[in-house]
C-alpha cells in the first residue's frame, strides 16, 4: 500500500512538473519578449518570475523522481526529505529573484530618466498569464490533494502567485498608460514583494521538516486520542513526531498491565499503529514501546541483572529447599526498580494451602538480603 502511494505521488509529481514546465517556458518567453519591445518593466519581472517557475518545476519533477524511490541501505527511510531539500532550495532561488527585482526597480524609480513606457499589447500578454497561471494553480492543486504532497501544493501556490502578479502587472500598465509613469516600476516591486512572501513561507516550512518539528497540539491531542482508545492500553507518554516528506511518523511509548504475556504487548503494539495509520492523515510509520509502568515516574531498571544471572542466584539461595527444583517455569518482572520473580509449579506439588505458604515463605526469607530481588510470588497448575 505504501509503495503504491509512493509511486502514484511521484507519477503526480512529474506529471503536474512537466506540464507546468511546457507553460512556464512559453510564458516566460512571451512575458520578456512581449515586456522588452512593449516597454514595460513590470512585465519583464513577471517574466523572470515565470522563468524561476520554470526551474522550480525542473527541481520539482527531479525531487518527485528521487522521492518516488523505495527505501535502500542508504536511506532506510525513504527518499522523502529530497522533497523537503527541493522546497527549500525553490525558495533561495524565489528569493533571489525578489531581491533582484526589487533592486532594478529601486534604481528606475529614483532614475525618472530610466523609466519605461509601456505599450497596450502587454495588457494582452498579462491577460494570458492570468488564465494560464490560474488554470496551471487548479491543476497542480489537484493533484498535491489527492497524493498529499507539500511540494506539490507549494508548486500549486507558486503557479497562483504568477497570476497574481500579472494582476498587479495589467494595473501596473494601465495606471501607466493613463498618465501615471511610476506605477509600472512600482507593480514590478509588488510582485517582487509577493515573490518574497513565498520564498519566506517554502523556505520556513522546509526549514521546520528539516530539523524534525514536531507536529502541533491539536494534531497531537487526535494521535494520544486514538491511541488511548486502543484496547489494553492504559495510558500514553513520550509522543514524539517529525514529518518526512510531507507524511508523518510518531514515536510513541504506550503502558499497558505489568503482567501480560510478550506477545499480548506485541498485539497491543500492532493494533496501535494500524489505528493511527488509519485514522491519522498523512501518518505512514509508527514506532510503538511497550511499557509494563510508566517510565516517567517509575524508578529506573537500569543495572540490574538480566535472566541467567539472576537464576544463577536464586539457584544458590534455594540450594537447601529442594522443592525449589520442582518448578517447571520462572517469570521476570523488572517493575519499580527491582525485579519480581513468579514461580510455576505443577498443580501436584502441594496438596494444600499451608504448604504452599510455607513454601513460598521459605523462598522469600532465602532471598531477602538480595537487592535486585523484591519479592516472589507462587502459581500452581
Amino acid at each position: 500500500m505504501e509503495t503504491n502511494h509512493r509511486q502514484a505521488r511521484s507519477q503526480a509529481i512529474k506529471r503536474t512538473s512537466l506540464v507546468g514546465a511546457l507553460a512556464n517556458l512559453l510564458l516566460a518567453a512571451l512575458k520578456l519578449s512581449v515586456g522588452w519591445f512593449g516597454h514595460s518593466q513590470a512585465l519583464i519581472a513577471d517574466g523572470i518570475h515565470s522563468f524561476s517557475d520554470l526551474l522550480s518545476d525542473i527541481l520539482v519533477w527531479f525531487a518527485g523522481h528521487k522521492a518516488g524511490q523505495a527505501p535502500d541501505a542508504e536511506h532506510p527511510y525513504g527518499h522523502g526529505r529530497f522533497e523537503t531539500v527541493a522546497t527549500l532550495v525553490l525558495g533561495f532561488l524565489l528569493l533571489a529573484v525578489a531581491i533582484g527585482i526589487i533592486w532594478d526597480a529601486g534604481q528606475r524609480l529614483f532614475e525618472p530618466e530610466a523609466l519605461l513606457h509601456p505599450e497596450p499589447i502587454v495588457l494582452y500578454a498579462a491577460a494570458l498569464s492570468i488564465v494560464i497561471k490560474e488554470a496551471l494553480f487548479w491543476y497542480t492543486r489537484a493533484y498535491g490533494l489527492r497524493v498529499r504532497s507539500d511540494l506539490l501544493l507549494a508548486n500549486a501556490w507558486h503557479h497562483r502567485s504568477d497570476a497574481i502578479s500579472s494582476v498587479i502587472v495589467m494595473i501596473g500598465v494601465a495606471g501607466t498608460l493613463a498618465g501615471l509613469p511610476d506605477l509600472d516600476a512600482i507593480a514590478s516591486v509588488l510582485v517582487a514583494v509577493m515573490i518574497a512572501k513565498i520564498a519566506w513561507e517554502l523556505g520556513t516550512s522546509a526549514t521546520r521538516e528539516l530539523v524534525d518539528t514536531g507536529l502541533g497540539p491539536e494534531r497531537l491531542r487526535e494521535i494520544s486520542q486514538t491511541i488511548h482508545r486502543s484496547t489494553g492500553v492504559r495510558d500514553v507518554h513520550m509522543l514524539r513526531t517529525r514529518t518526512l516528506g510531507g507524511n508523518t511518523s510518531a514515536d510513541v511509548h504506550v503502558l499497558v498491565d505489568a503482567d501480560i504475556s510478550v506477545s499480548e504487548g506485541h498485539a497491543i503494539s500492532v493494533l496501535v499503529q494500524e489505528r493511527l495509520m488509519e485514522t491519522i492523515d498523512r501518518m505512514s510509520d509508527v514506532t510503538v514501546h511497550i511499557d509494563p509502568e510508566d517510565d516517567e515516574r517509575a524508578y529506573p531498571t537500569r543495572g540490574l541483572p538480566m535472566r541467567t544471572e539472576v537464576l544463577e542466584r536464586l539457584d544458590q539461595y534455594w540450594k537447601p529447599i529442594p522443592e525449589a527444583l520442582t518448578r517447571k517455569r520462572v517469570l521476570l518482572h523488572y517493575l519499580d526498580g527491582a525485579i519480581t520473580v513468579d514461580l510455576f509449579f505443577p498443580l501436584r506439588t502441594f496438596i494444600d494451602d499451608t504448604a504452599a505458604r510455607e513454601l513460598q515463605h521459605r523462598l522469600r526469607t532465602a532471598i531477602q538480603d538480595d537487592p535486585d530481588i523484591a519479592d516472589v510470588r507462587l502459581y500452581f497448575g
